[in-house]
């Protein structure tokens, strides 16, 4: 590979034709054979020691995870004996929060990830392993700590987080608000309870309450605003730069998550053009962003927000100003507003769609009309929660200003749920697959010119790359239908038993399991991988120990 690379090198200095008109594809190569090898340093190894089931362990954490029903979680480095390790760390649910100023220690359980059972399952090893993550860590009780007095700049900035979101969960708002504001400006969605986050994800609003670039640009604008308020004409690019700085700030203070690292770079890079007097280009600060961070962690290209986040900024840039050609002529702020925000919205969901269907297997046409509702609000609510969360942070509680926040927040949330509500035009268990998915983006990609130009020529390729998206998802049907297959998953705390025929699928599952768990996480996800239609769920008492089906015996014990 590093042959490779110094033979294109040396091409660019030779002087041919051919290596003229070459170039820009042996620089793509070189770039990457690049992304390959550093791809390769970043690629975790398994450690070579092995730690027993029950250790004393010490360990700091570096980061806190979503809680569930029964655990909150964290993300830590643990040392047993003179060895270290990071791991997820489990500990019961009304336990203290831990911080980041504290070392701790205590005796933990501690495993392994197992890989999936099937292919249609989750891998959360492997997600795991891309984030240099190899064991487990279980703990009850018995902890004891110390305080630390080694704190990085990172995990100062994390404990200034934590107090503040700490501040949030004591203020006098609602449990729900408290979340909500927790997750909109602070990306802390920890705590959030399980049905606001479904409202969300059927409705299509994920994306509202994740920090992204339109929660970046308005808090650069509203900094903006202000500092030229004070500031004389002749400062407006220390205006700028102050609000640069800050948006910098802000990214560090929350975490450094892929949307909002890729919201600064293109940020900065756009009004960094502007200062040099230079006409600013998207993709250009789109490309270097995802260089940079690429650079940092090659494993972010398969993290599903860094995928998407891109992909919406690039479908905004595709189709975004097409549509807007149709609306009628924008002459007031007003129709600017309405029509931008249909035209963006529209665009970044088309962009997505075939990322969203091949990852989540779902999608809601509500989501569409929920959009166009909702975001043209979006910066209001952003302004307002961020203005709580200073107020918040520095401890300076006004009651009617808590009871106002408190009262729109609710009200947004129950036209969320109001939305999430349109079952008929929610559709889940959507089969795809990645030849699938590419057509759909040859779609995409060909929707532009017909939109521009709507001629016989551009309507055609549009109508055959259509017509054999649809034909190959009929073959892929069909292939998928011809199939019997009989299996017997570990669920929740027991096995179920299933046996497909066709496009049908039958489940014998516990009569005392969970079954919403197991719908969740396996009923879904089979129909989902195995193109089913139709799912028939059946119980056996909790006392079956064996299944006798087409003369065969299946231990379900």
């Amino acid at each position: 590979m590093a042959a490779i690379c110094v033979i294109i090198l040396i091409s660019f200095s030779l002087k041919s034709y051919f290596l003229f008109r070459s170039r820009p594809y042996l620089l793509g190569g070189l770039f990457f054979l690049m992304g390959i090898f550093i791809h390769h340093q970043n690629t975790f190894s398994p450690q070579k020691f092995l730690l027993s089931k029950n250790e004393n362990i010490e360990f700091k954490i570096s980061k806190k995870l979503n809680t569930n029903e029964r655990n909150k979680k964290y993300e830590a480095l643990g040392q047993a004996g003179k060895e270290q390790f990071n791991a997820v760390l489990y500990i019961p649910k009304d336990h203290d929060e831990l911080d980041f100023k504290h070392y701790y220690k205590a005796n933990a359980y501690i495993t392994k990830p197992k890989p999936p059972q099937y292919n249609f399952q989750f891998d959360y090893s492997k997600y795991l392993n891309r984030k240099k993550i190899e064991y487990q860590c279980y703990i009850n009780d018995g902890v004891s700590f110390a305080v630390r007095n080694d704190l990085s700049l990172s995990e100062k900035f994390s404990q200034r987080r934590l107090n503040v979101l700490q501040n949030i969960n004591k203020s006098g708002i609602s449990s729900k608000t408290q979340e909500f504001l927790k997750g909109i400006i602070l990306a802390d969605r920890t705590e959030i309870d399980s049905q606001t986050v479904l409202d969300f994800n059927r409705s299509g609003l994920v994306h509202f309450l994740a920090i992204s670039g339109t929660h970046i640009v308005v808090i650069y604008g509203l900094l903006y605003f202000l500092l030229i308020r004070f500031l004389p004409l002749k400062f407006r690019k220390y205006a700028i730069v102050l609000s640069l700085l800050f948006i910098w700030l802000f990214a560090i203070f929350i975490g450094f998550g892929n949307s909002v690292v890729r919201s600064c770079i293109m940020l900065s890079v756009y009004f960094i053009y502007m200062l040099l007097q230079r006409k600013p280009d998207l993709l250009h600060s789109l490309a270097l962003s995802a260089f940079i961070i690429l650079i940092v962690d090659t494993q972010q290209i398969f993290d599903v927000g860094f995928q998407l986040s891109f992909l919406a900024v690039l479908g905004i840039f595709w189709l975004n100003q097409p549509i807007l050609k149709y609306f009628p002529k924008q002459d007031h702020w007003f129709k600017k507003l309405i029509f931008n925000t249909v035209s963006i919205s529209v665009s970044a969901q088309l962009a997505t769609l075939p990322l969203v269907l091949y990852y989540f297997h779902q999608f809601s046409f509500i989501s569409i009309v929920a959009n166009l509702v909702i975001v043209p609000f979006s910066e209001v609510i952003i302004i307002f929660s961020f203005l709580m969360t200073i107020l918040i942070a520095f401890k300076l509680d006004f009651s009617y200003v808590n009871m106002v926040y408190d009262f729109v927040i609710q009200v947004l949330l129950k036209i969320i749920h109001w939305f999430s509500d349109f079952d008929a035009l929610f559709f889940e268990n959507i089969s795809i697959n990645l030849i699938e998915v590419l057509l759909l983006f040859l779609i995409i990609y060909l929707l532009r010119f017909t939109i521009i130009k709507f001629n016989v020529k551009n309507s055609a390729r549009l109508i055959m790359v259509i017509l054999g998206f649809f034909i190959m998802r009929i073959g892929f049907d069909f292939y998928e239908n011809q199939k019997t297959e009989i299996l017997v998953h570990n669920g929740h705390k027991s096995k179920i038993f299933s046996v497909k025929k066709g496009n049908k699928v039958c489940f014998w599952i516990n009569e005392n399991s969970d079954k919403q768990k197991i719908k969740q996480f396996i009923i879904n996800p089979y129909c989902a991988s195995r193109r089913v239609k139709h799912v028939e769920i059946n119980t056996f008492s909790k006392s079956a120990r064996k299944v006798i089906y087409d003369s065969k015996i299946y231990d379900i014990n």
